[in-house]
């Protein structure tokens, strides 16, 4: 790159890095305002779920559409309306008066949330080439992370200094400042985007039937239970969907149009394998953090301020233990994912052993070292699987590889926080005592979706050795239409 160039595109990578930071950064500053939120509008159950819920479910399901529009319209315009929506429906979330705005704000906040993100990476991918653009990638998914894992303490803090009236409005209304500066730089420094498409290639149906599906695994648990007849009907409603959107990718394969989910993608084990582990892990992780949070003020009585400290050592230990995976993985190699999909289920259940013996005054210190543990074991399974699963993908996929993974992981984060939050809000209301017995059924559950993973893991290796070999994706050019939100933070 000649100096000018390079002073341009460290301009771009400036704003793509604000806008991964400031969309990351607002749901996990929000999960610890959440009791305060709920007492402050006289939230109920359903209304939590939404909240938490809804953002990760109209984040995920934005990113496909999201990228394949960017390719016909262009990054920075969509990238602009994408961070405005996002910045607009923040400032009506922070001033509403009903939790019933709050979750139609944070659902449409979620949009505009991968909407943005979406474009980063069509962006990134447009400014940087080769080697470049992977350490632009790499440095873009782990900016998101440490923003997420720094979201809890600054909400605690927030809640502390403004009490649990201001608290919470606060730290939904953050990420309008932090919008704000970066869409004044993205209108500045953005390039205008190349159209590398003259029409959109989208799925709706095959996006169609991924949302009837969630829903139908979502609503049995945002809603009171009923009766067996009708959790019968969510589960026939659930398999309709399912299997319209099989139908629906094979007739859109066998007429030579590009469905949702590329064929070579599912004939690929470890790819496949890799992305149900990853859905498993993330889904696992956001729902024993958020209950983590819940049991610590509702159920213990503590500050918004104390629960952050007790959550602080899984943000720390992330962060240490991603940065020695890949020495993990040249030793251990795949193994890697295995450990720490393993350590993370022995964490969470020693969180469960502390709650069930444990006297209220140590639970807070036990908890803490939980959460180091836990923290730790993300670190270690969560890069390495992802670059795994995504260097396995077919030559042919690698465009729509990672965002087929990433809208998993939203996918399956949307349907484990509605049912792990609505199993504790159910079995800790009304009762007078510490919910021990809440918290520790809501963790058993994550440990048993952190094992399906463990199992996953195991199979892969045999999976993956009776599958002939495939060809790494190239690293110049952008590969199909739904590029854009091939790599990215989770």
């Amino acid at each position: 790159m000649l100096p000018g160039e390079d002073r341009a595109a460290r301009r771009v990578l400036t704003v793509c890095l604000a806008a991964g930071v400031t969309t990351l950064l607002d749901q996990s500053v929000l999960n610890i305002a959440v009791p305060s939120l709920r007492q402050s509008l006289s939230a109920g159950a359903t209304d939590v779920q939404w909240i938490v819920a809804g953002y990760s479910l109209a984040f995920g399901l934005m990113l496909v559409p999201g990228g394949s529009l960017g390719d016909v319209r262009g990054c920075k315009v969509l990238f602009l309306v994408g961070l405005s929506t996002f910045v607009a429906c923040g400032l009506v979330a922070a001033t509403a008066g009903h939790a019933g705005t709050v979750v139609a704000a944070r659902l449409v906040q979620g949009a505009g949330a991968g909407l943005v993100n979406s474009q980063v990476i069509g962006t990134l991918q447009d400014v940087f080439r080769g080697l470049d653009r992977a350490r632009a990638l790499g440095l873009y998914a782990v900016t998101g992370g440490v923003a997420g894992a720094l979201g809890p303490g600054l909400g605690g803090a927030l809640v502390a200094l403004f009490g649990d009236g201001l608290g919470w409005r606060l730290c939904l209304l953050l990420s309008a400042p932090c919008g704000a500066l970066t869409l004044g730089l993205a209108w500045r420094w953005l390039p205008p985007g190349r159209r590398v498409a003259t029409h959109t290639r989208l799925d709706v149906w095959g996006l169609a039937c991924v949302a009837a599906l969630t829903l139908c695994l979502m609503l049995p648990f945002v809603r009171t239970p009923g009766s067996g007849r009708a959790a019968g009907l969510w589960v026939a409603a659930a398999l309709g969907a399912a299997g319209a959107l099989v139908l629906g990718q094979r007739w859109r394969a066998r007429t030579g149009r590009v469905p949702l989910v590329h064929p070579a993608l599912v004939r690929s084990p470890s790819y496949t394998l890799g992305t149900l582990v990853a859905m498993a892990q993330f889904g696992s992780s956001l729902s024993a953090g958020l209950v983590v949070t819940l049991f610590l003020q509702s159920g213990l009585g503590l500050s918004a301020l104390t629960a952050a400290a007790v959550t602080l050592p899984a943000a720390v230990a992330m962060s240490v233990s991603s940065a020695l995976a890949w020495r993990v993985v040249r030793r251990f190699g795949e193994h890697t994912v295995t450990i720490g999909v393993g350590f993370g289920i022995l964490s969470l259940l020693a969180g469960a052993l502390a709650a069930t013996s444990l006297p209220v005054a140590a639970l807070p210190f036990a908890l803490a070292a939980v959460q180091l543990g836990s923290g730790a074991a993300s670190g270690l399974a969560v890069s390495p699987n992802q670059a795994r699963a995504l260097q396995n993908a077919p030559a042919e996929a690698a465009g729509v590889a990672g965002g087929i993974l990433q809208m998993a992981q939203r996918v399956a984060a949307a349907v484990c926080l509605s049912a792990v939050a609505g199993l504790y809000l159910r079995d800790s209301a009304g009762t007078a005592e510490v919910p021990r017995a809440a918290f520790i059924q809501a963790s058993l559950v994550c440990a048993g979706l952190l094992t399906v993973a463990l199992v996953l893991c195991l199979a892969r290796p045999r999976a993956t050795a009776r599958s002939r070999p495939i060809r790494p994706p190239s690293s110049g050019g952008r590969a199909g239409s739904l590029d854009r939100s091939s790599s990215g933070p989770s």
